[in-house]
Parts: C-alpha cells; sequence; structure tokens
C-alpha cells in the first residue's frame, strides 16, 4: 500500500515521469468559476470546455449522459501524459440555507474508485490540490481516507499538492 506525498507546488505542474492526472472536484449544476478550477483553466482551456460541453448534454431532451454525482470526464491535456479528471463530487456550491456544505462524499467515493479503474490500466499517477476542503466545504481528513481507501490502497502513487 502506497502512502499519499504531500508536497509544496502547484498541482497543475504535476511531478514525475509517465500518465499523470489531476483530479479535482466539480459541482453537479455545471458552475465552473471559483477555487482550483480558475488555476486549470489558466492553464488549459480543454478543461473547462469538456465540462461545459458535458453539463449541456444533461439538459438535451433524452440525454443519456453521465453528468450527475459520482460521474468523472477524463480530458487529454497534454500529449496523453496529462489527464485533467473532473469530480462531480459536490451539490450546489456554497453552503445551504441548511448549513450542509456541497461536498458529497458518496461521489467522491464512486468517483475515486472510477480513477483508479483507470489509472491502474495505464499507469498512471494521481495529482491534486486538497479538493473538497476549500469551497466545497468537506473535511480534509474524511476526503484522505477516501483517497487511501480508493487509490492508496492499489498502490497507485498520489501526490497532493499545498501552495506556498
Amino acid at each position: 500500500m502506497k502512502n499519499i506525498n504531500y508536497t509544496i507546488g502547484d498541482a497543475t505542474q504535476p511531478e514525475g515521469k509517465g500518465v499523470k492526472f489531476i483530479i479535482h472536484v466539480c459541482n453537479d449544476m455545471g458552475i465552473w468559476g471559483a477555487g482550483f478550477v480558475m488555476a486549470l483553466s489558466k492553464k488549459w482551456k480543454q478543461p473547462e470546455k469538456e465540462y461545459r460541453l458535458w453539463v449541456s448534454e444533461k439538459f438535451k431532451k433524452n440525454a443519456t449522459g453521465m453528468f450527475k454525482l459520482g460521474a468523472v470526464q477524463f480530458v487529454n491535456v497534454k500529449d496523453d501524459r496529462i489527464v485533467v479528471c473532473n469530480m462531480i463530487g459536490q451539490h450546489g456550491v456554497g453552503i445551504g440555507s441548511d448549513g450542509i456544505p456541497p461536498i458529497r462524499y458518496k461521489a467522491i467515493d464512486s468517483a475515486l474508485e472510477t480513477i483508479a479503474t483507470y489509472a491502474l490500466k495505464v499507469n498512471a499517477t494521481v495529482h491534486c490540490p486538497r479538493f473538497g476542503a476549500g469551497l466545497a466545504g468537506g473535511d480534509w481528513k474524511e476526503i484522505e481516507q477516501l483517497i487511501i481507501k480508493n487509490l492508496c490502497s492499489r498502490d497507485i502513487d498520489v501526490t497532493v499538492y499545498d501552495l506556498k
């Protein structure tokens, strides 16, 4: 079993060789515009473009797309070597009037399971900020346990980046 590697750095510049997955959390409302996604959009246009297309498919008549909590969209951004994983892991944005944050741990768990399966197929490492613990209102210790359960326990290298 692997351990999570914590490092100071930028998750949009993953370190190491081979295929690298950059994972992060998106909402189920189709809103892209705050938090880590801003750094992604500054570096690459494709993750936002594909997310917005995915959202638009959800609202088409008779759509059968998988845009829902727990789903993952894999977006190649650099020569099949860097793939951004848009995980639908929060319901809405901001803390609601009921005081419940938008993070949905069950959805994160499901998305990480999907990511693990694909990462093993292509021998990818996983890179991320402390997703879900900022604007989504989650508890990093719970998210960390889901990473350990789904990725580290399957011997997938995971690096979590904290900005300086």
